[in-house]
């Protein structure tokens, strides 16, 4: 598949022409309240989408967050999952905010958000896919129907050709250097071949990856588990991804994943991924990979 990419240098960029989008699952808005805040305030994004803030819209810190400078949607429920937009209040409030695939389907989850940022003409996803518990049950049988139904939507609300970002935990590592050990997760819920051709279904809308984009190579992680010291000996895996329409790709020169927010205390267990787009669509280079 051909590519565009700008042909400056990251170094070279001046960081005003540059905006920044992040994606972090924060397991519990409450438990993470301090550390999201404080994240905020060091980081500065432009848009940052989170996941599984396991709260109800009526307790959602909408008020709280324009206070340290962010317009903040949600659409949460009691206790599990939960999806929320974050955008810096001088991009404009969100726009043409959807809760859900409004599909017709009676699925009561809440694990997807869209919304418009006026300021920087993009359209945001915030996507919660389903874990899958373990292949064959039933859980796992509706991750791949939501999976399914998530690109039915695309198909339906999207068009490849627009700037659009779908950012969230998609708790699907999409190649073996995803993960710490392949052998181990080789027929799990996370790298499954029908949880990772449902992936590429994504993909295939109009999709990449950034990240591998602009690091092709090595094994970097999103999620540690708590338990095992697994962070500290670094046994993790990739499933926490910023996908962008080729529009949007063509614009992103870099993608980190932000380690230092998980250590210390009560620190959720995924780390937040950042990436970086161009404002203005400069000269390109076209690369085929």
């Amino acid at each position: 598949m051909a590519v565009q990419t700008p042909t400056p240098a990251p170094s070279e960029l001046d960081p005003s022409q540059s905006f920044m989008v992040a994606t972090w699952n924060v397991n519990s808005l409450r438990m993470r309240w301090d550390r999201l805040t404080a994240w905020l305030a060091d980081k500065r994004p432009d848009v940052l989408c989170l996941q599984e803030i396991k709260m109800q819209d009526a307790d959602f810190p909408a008020l709280e967050l324009h206070g340290v400078g962010y317009h903040a949607v949600a659409h949460g429920q009691k206790t599990y999952n939960g999806v929320a937009i974050l955008s810096r209040i001088e991009h404009g409030s969100p726009t043409d905010v959807k809760c859900g695939m409004q599909d017709g389907d009676p699925d009561t989850e809440s694990r997807l958000l869209m919304a418009t940022i006026p300021g920087l003409k993009l359209r945001v996803g915030s996507v919660y896919v389903p874990n899958g518990q373990s292949v064959g049950a039933d859980k796992y049988d509706y991750k791949l129907r939501w999976l399914k139904r998530f690109r039915s939507y695309l198909d339906r609300e999207c068009v490849p050709s627009q700037s659009l970002v779908l950012c969230g935990d998609y708790n699907i590592a999409p190649a073996d250097n995803d993960v710490h050990d392949p052998e181990v997760w080789r027929d799990t819920v996370i790298c499954h071949p029908d949880a990772r051709s449902a992936l590429q279904a994504l993909l295939d809308f109009g999709l990449v990856d950034t990240l591998r984009q602009v690091q092709p190579d090595g094994r970097i992680f999103t999620y540690w588990d708590y338990r095992g010291l697994s962070f500290p000996k670094n046994l993790g895996i990739r499933i926490d991804h910023i996908l962008a329409t080729l529009p949007m790709a063509a614009r992103c020169h870099k993608v980190e994943v932000d380690r230092q927010a998980r250590k210390g205390e009560k620190p959720s267990d995924h780390a937040p991924v950042q990436a970086w787009f161009l404002r203005e669509t400069p000269s390109f280079q076209t690369i085929t990979k």
